[in-house]
Protein backbone atom coordinates (compact mmCIF):
# COMPACT_ATOMS: atom_id res chain seq x y z
CA UNK A 1 0.00 0.00 0.00
CA UNK A 2 1.63 3.53 -1.08
CA UNK A 3 1.43 6.11 1.54
CA UNK A 4 -0.35 8.77 -0.73
CA UNK A 5 -2.02 8.13 -4.44
CA UNK A 6 -3.26 10.47 -6.74
CA UNK A 7 -6.41 10.85 -8.32
CA UNK A 8 -6.42 13.53 -11.48
CA UNK A 9 -10.15 14.11 -13.08
CA UNK A 10 -9.59 14.99 -16.87
CA UNK A 11 -11.61 17.04 -19.44
CA UNK A 12 -9.70 18.40 -22.33
CA UNK A 13 -7.14 18.95 -19.97
CA UNK A 14 -4.14 19.97 -22.73
CA UNK A 15 -1.89 21.86 -21.95
CA UNK A 16 -1.82 21.96 -18.28
CA UNK A 17 -2.08 18.04 -17.21
CA UNK A 18 1.47 17.28 -18.45
CA UNK A 19 2.72 19.65 -15.49
CA UNK A 20 -0.14 17.96 -13.23
CA UNK A 21 1.34 14.33 -13.66
CA UNK A 22 4.90 15.48 -13.42
CA UNK A 23 4.48 16.98 -10.33
CA UNK A 24 2.88 14.01 -8.93
CA UNK A 25 5.26 11.69 -10.94
CA UNK A 26 6.35 8.36 -8.80
CA UNK A 27 3.33 7.79 -6.79
CA UNK A 28 0.03 5.81 -7.96
CA UNK A 29 -1.59 8.03 -9.64
CA UNK A 30 -4.99 7.14 -11.26
CA UNK A 31 -6.48 9.84 -14.31
CA UNK A 32 -10.33 9.64 -14.49
CA UNK A 33 -11.16 10.90 -18.75
CA UNK A 34 -14.48 12.70 -18.72
CA UNK A 35 -14.39 12.59 -22.47
CA UNK A 36 -11.62 14.40 -23.77
CA UNK A 37 -11.56 15.71 -27.15
CA UNK A 38 -8.39 17.30 -27.23
CA UNK A 39 -5.39 14.47 -27.32
CA UNK A 40 -5.52 14.48 -23.49
CA UNK A 41 -5.43 10.69 -23.49
CA UNK A 42 -3.25 9.88 -26.48
CA UNK A 43 -1.36 12.51 -24.79
CA UNK A 44 -0.56 10.51 -21.47
CA UNK A 45 -0.57 6.94 -22.68
CA UNK A 46 2.77 8.35 -24.55
CA UNK A 47 4.16 10.48 -22.28
CA UNK A 48 3.17 9.15 -18.70
CA UNK A 49 2.83 5.00 -19.47
CA UNK A 50 2.75 4.34 -15.90
CA UNK A 51 -0.39 6.27 -15.29
CA UNK A 52 -4.02 3.84 -14.82
CA UNK A 53 -5.86 5.88 -17.00
CA UNK A 54 -10.16 5.28 -16.94
CA UNK A 55 -12.23 6.53 -19.36
CA UNK A 56 -15.91 7.26 -18.98
CA UNK A 57 -18.73 9.28 -19.44
CA UNK A 58 -18.62 12.79 -18.06
CA UNK A 59 -20.83 12.79 -14.81
CA UNK A 60 -19.05 15.03 -13.22
CA UNK A 61 -16.40 15.77 -10.98
CA UNK A 62 -17.25 14.32 -7.85
CA UNK A 63 -17.86 10.74 -10.03
CA UNK A 64 -14.72 11.01 -11.57
CA UNK A 65 -13.04 10.84 -7.78
CA UNK A 66 -15.58 8.55 -6.45
CA UNK A 67 -14.24 6.26 -9.56
CA UNK A 68 -10.76 7.30 -9.00
CA UNK A 69 -10.03 6.67 -5.48
CA UNK A 70 -11.49 3.21 -5.15
CA UNK A 71 -8.88 2.52 -7.98
CA UNK A 72 -6.46 3.78 -5.14
CA UNK A 73 -4.38 1.92 -2.45
CA UNK A 74 -2.78 4.95 -0.34
CA UNK A 75 -3.85 5.77 2.84
CA UNK A 76 -4.45 9.20 1.97
CA UNK A 77 -5.26 10.21 -1.44
CA UNK A 78 -4.47 13.50 -3.32
CA UNK A 79 -7.20 15.23 -5.37
CA UNK A 80 -5.28 17.27 -8.07
CA UNK A 81 -6.84 19.13 -10.79
CA UNK A 82 -5.87 18.81 -13.90
CA UNK A 83 -4.69 22.40 -14.12
CA UNK A 84 -2.77 22.14 -11.00
CA UNK A 85 0.65 21.29 -9.66
CA UNK A 86 2.70 20.89 -6.45
CA UNK A 87 5.57 22.04 -6.11
CA UNK A 88 8.41 20.17 -4.74
CA UNK A 89 8.12 17.96 -1.43
CA UNK A 90 4.33 19.47 -1.20
CA UNK A 91 2.88 16.11 -1.32
CA UNK A 92 5.23 14.42 1.61
CA UNK A 93 4.77 17.68 3.75
CA UNK A 94 1.38 17.37 3.72
CA UNK A 95 1.18 13.45 4.54
CA UNK A 96 3.82 14.44 7.36
CA UNK A 97 1.59 17.13 8.40
CA UNK A 98 -1.82 14.78 8.47
CA UNK A 99 0.09 12.36 10.10
CA UNK A 100 0.65 15.17 12.99
CA UNK A 101 -2.61 15.57 12.75
CA UNK A 102 -5.08 12.12 13.12
CA UNK A 103 -8.17 13.90 13.33
CA UNK A 104 -7.82 16.10 9.78
CA UNK A 105 -9.74 14.40 7.06
CA UNK A 106 -8.41 16.65 4.32
CA UNK A 107 -5.29 18.86 4.25
CA UNK A 108 -4.84 21.58 2.20
CA UNK A 109 -2.03 23.39 0.67
CA UNK A 110 -1.47 27.08 0.23
CA UNK A 111 -2.16 28.06 -3.76
CA UNK A 112 -0.23 30.37 -6.07
CA UNK A 113 -1.83 31.44 -8.92
CA UNK A 114 0.79 30.91 -12.19
CA UNK A 115 2.13 34.32 -11.40
CA UNK A 116 3.43 33.51 -7.96
CA UNK A 117 0.60 35.30 -6.09
CA UNK A 118 -1.45 33.63 -3.59
CA UNK A 119 -4.52 32.18 -4.08
CA UNK A 120 -6.97 32.45 -1.36
CA UNK A 121 -8.11 28.38 -0.72
CA UNK A 122 -9.13 29.07 2.99
CA UNK A 123 -13.05 28.78 2.64
CA UNK A 124 -16.59 29.35 4.63
CA UNK A 125 -19.53 27.58 4.22
CA UNK A 126 -22.23 29.24 2.14
CA UNK A 127 -25.26 30.87 4.29
CA UNK A 128 -27.64 33.34 3.26
CA UNK A 129 -25.96 36.41 4.62
CA UNK A 130 -22.30 35.17 2.81
CA UNK A 131 -24.29 34.51 -0.23
CA UNK A 132 -25.46 38.31 0.01
CA UNK A 133 -22.39 40.00 0.30
CA UNK A 134 -21.13 37.85 -2.19
CA UNK A 135 -23.65 38.52 -5.19
CA UNK A 136 -24.80 41.62 -4.22
CA UNK A 137 -21.53 43.07 -4.27
CA UNK A 138 -21.42 43.49 -0.14
CA UNK A 139 -17.97 42.72 0.01
CA UNK A 140 -16.81 45.09 -1.60
CA UNK A 141 -17.51 47.49 1.18
CA UNK A 142 -14.76 46.43 3.22
CA UNK A 143 -12.72 43.17 1.28
CA UNK A 144 -10.32 42.63 4.43
CA UNK A 145 -13.21 41.85 6.95
CA UNK A 146 -14.49 38.30 7.58
CA UNK A 147 -17.81 39.81 8.56
CA UNK A 148 -18.05 40.86 5.00
CA UNK A 149 -16.16 38.22 3.13
CA UNK A 150 -16.08 35.01 5.12
CA UNK A 151 -16.53 33.13 1.60
CA UNK A 152 -13.10 33.68 1.27
CA UNK A 153 -11.91 34.08 4.53
CA UNK A 154 -11.42 38.07 4.86
CA UNK A 155 -8.47 38.93 7.16
CA UNK A 156 -6.64 35.81 7.04
CA UNK A 157 -3.58 36.27 5.07
CA UNK A 158 -3.00 32.28 4.51
CA UNK A 159 0.31 32.42 6.34
CA UNK A 160 0.04 29.96 9.03
CA UNK A 161 -2.10 26.73 9.42
CA UNK A 162 -5.85 26.56 10.87
CA UNK A 163 -8.72 24.89 10.92
CA UNK A 164 -10.92 25.89 8.08
CA UNK A 165 -14.72 25.34 7.31
CA UNK A 166 -13.82 23.86 3.63
CA UNK A 167 -10.99 24.90 1.02
CA UNK A 168 -11.24 24.86 -2.12
CA UNK A 169 -11.09 21.83 -3.92
CA UNK A 170 -8.11 21.94 -6.63
CA UNK A 171 -5.15 20.03 -4.62
CA UNK A 172 -6.37 18.36 -1.39
CA UNK A 173 -4.99 15.56 0.58
CA UNK A 174 -7.78 13.03 2.45
CA UNK A 175 -7.76 10.42 4.54
CA UNK A 176 -8.80 7.10 3.43
CA UNK A 177 -10.00 6.45 6.64
CA UNK A 178 -12.61 9.36 6.74
CA UNK A 179 -14.10 8.36 3.21
CA UNK A 180 -14.21 5.22 4.28
CA UNK A 181 -16.54 6.47 7.32
CA UNK A 182 -18.46 9.71 5.77
CA UNK A 183 -18.60 7.73 2.56
CA UNK A 184 -17.49 8.75 -1.03
CA UNK A 185 -18.22 12.33 -2.19
CA UNK A 186 -21.24 13.13 -3.32
CA UNK A 187 -21.85 13.17 -6.83
CA UNK A 188 -24.85 14.84 -7.10
CA UNK A 189 -22.63 18.15 -7.29
CA UNK A 190 -21.47 18.13 -11.29
CA UNK A 191 -18.77 20.73 -10.87
CA UNK A 192 -18.66 22.88 -7.97
CA UNK A 193 -19.40 22.69 -3.97
CA UNK A 194 -18.70 18.38 -4.04
CA UNK A 195 -15.62 19.66 -1.82
CA UNK A 196 -18.42 22.11 0.15
CA UNK A 197 -20.22 19.20 0.80
CA UNK A 198 -18.07 16.78 1.82
CA UNK A 199 -16.15 19.13 3.93
CA UNK A 200 -19.08 19.91 5.90
CA UNK A 201 -19.99 15.96 5.89
CA UNK A 202 -16.40 15.21 7.15
CA UNK A 203 -16.75 18.09 9.91
CA UNK A 204 -20.43 17.01 10.86
CA UNK A 205 -18.83 13.76 11.86
CA UNK A 206 -16.51 15.37 14.18
CA UNK A 207 -13.35 15.39 11.47
CA UNK A 208 -11.47 18.59 10.72
CA UNK A 209 -10.41 20.25 7.80
CA UNK A 210 -7.20 21.73 7.61
CA UNK A 211 -4.64 24.61 5.87
CA UNK A 212 -1.35 24.15 5.75
CA UNK A 213 1.23 26.60 4.16
CA UNK A 214 4.12 24.74 4.73
CA UNK A 215 2.86 23.02 1.39
CA UNK A 216 2.58 24.44 -1.71
CA UNK A 217 0.74 24.21 -5.02
CA UNK A 218 -0.44 26.53 -8.42
CA UNK A 219 -3.52 26.23 -9.83
CA UNK A 220 -4.67 27.71 -13.34
CA UNK A 221 -7.89 29.02 -11.71
CA UNK A 222 -10.75 28.31 -13.87
CA UNK A 223 -9.15 26.41 -16.57
CA UNK A 224 -11.00 22.94 -16.00
CA UNK A 225 -14.13 25.06 -16.21
CA UNK A 226 -15.38 25.66 -19.91
CA UNK A 227 -16.83 28.27 -19.53
CA UNK A 228 -19.41 27.14 -16.92
CA UNK A 229 -18.59 28.68 -13.85
CA UNK A 230 -21.45 31.36 -13.06
CA UNK A 231 -24.50 29.31 -13.46
CA UNK A 232 -23.61 26.23 -12.41
CA UNK A 233 -21.75 27.81 -9.42
CA UNK A 234 -25.03 28.74 -8.34
CA UNK A 235 -26.70 25.84 -9.16
CA UNK A 236 -24.72 23.62 -7.17
CA UNK A 237 -24.85 26.07 -3.99
CA UNK A 238 -28.09 26.23 -4.19
CA UNK A 239 -28.07 22.06 -4.16
CA UNK A 240 -25.97 22.20 -0.96
CA UNK A 241 -28.26 24.79 0.92
CA UNK A 242 -31.08 22.71 -0.07
CA UNK A 243 -29.31 19.19 0.94
CA UNK A 244 -28.85 20.84 4.52
CA UNK A 245 -30.93 23.63 5.03
CA UNK A 246 -33.79 22.48 4.02
CA UNK A 247 -35.73 23.48 0.80
CA UNK A 248 -37.28 27.15 2.33
CA UNK A 249 -33.70 28.32 3.01
CA UNK A 250 -32.65 26.88 -0.83
CA UNK A 251 -35.66 29.14 -1.98
CA UNK A 252 -34.23 32.46 0.14
CA UNK A 253 -31.31 31.93 -1.47
CA UNK A 254 -32.53 31.85 -4.94
CA UNK A 255 -34.31 35.11 -4.54
CA UNK A 256 -30.85 36.70 -3.59
CA UNK A 257 -28.70 34.97 -6.69
CA UNK A 258 -31.55 36.11 -8.99
CA UNK A 259 -31.09 39.67 -7.79
CA UNK A 260 -27.51 39.76 -7.70
CA UNK A 261 -27.67 38.62 -11.15
CA UNK A 262 -30.04 41.12 -12.30
CA UNK A 263 -27.48 43.34 -10.14
CA UNK A 264 -24.80 41.79 -12.89
CA UNK A 265 -26.72 41.91 -15.77
CA UNK A 266 -27.21 46.11 -15.13
CA UNK A 267 -23.13 46.75 -14.12
CA UNK A 268 -22.12 44.73 -17.30
CA UNK A 269 -25.01 47.52 -19.32
CA UNK A 270 -23.81 50.41 -17.70
CA UNK A 271 -19.89 49.48 -18.64
CA UNK A 272 -21.01 48.86 -22.21
CA UNK A 273 -22.32 52.43 -22.79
Amino acid sequence: MSVASVVVVTYNAMPWVERALESVRGRETVVVDHGSSDGTVAFMREHFPEVSIVEEENRGLAFGWNTGISRTSGRYVLLLNADAWTHDGAVDALVAFADAHPDAAVVGPRLRNPDGSLQRSVRGFPTLWRIATEYLFLRKLAPGTRAFNAFYAGGFDHDEAMEAEFLMGAVLLVRREAIEQVGPADDGFFLFSEETDWCYRFREAGWKVLFFPGAEATHVLGASHQGRMLAENVRSQLLFLEKHHGEAYARRARWIFLLGLLLRRRFDVIRAL
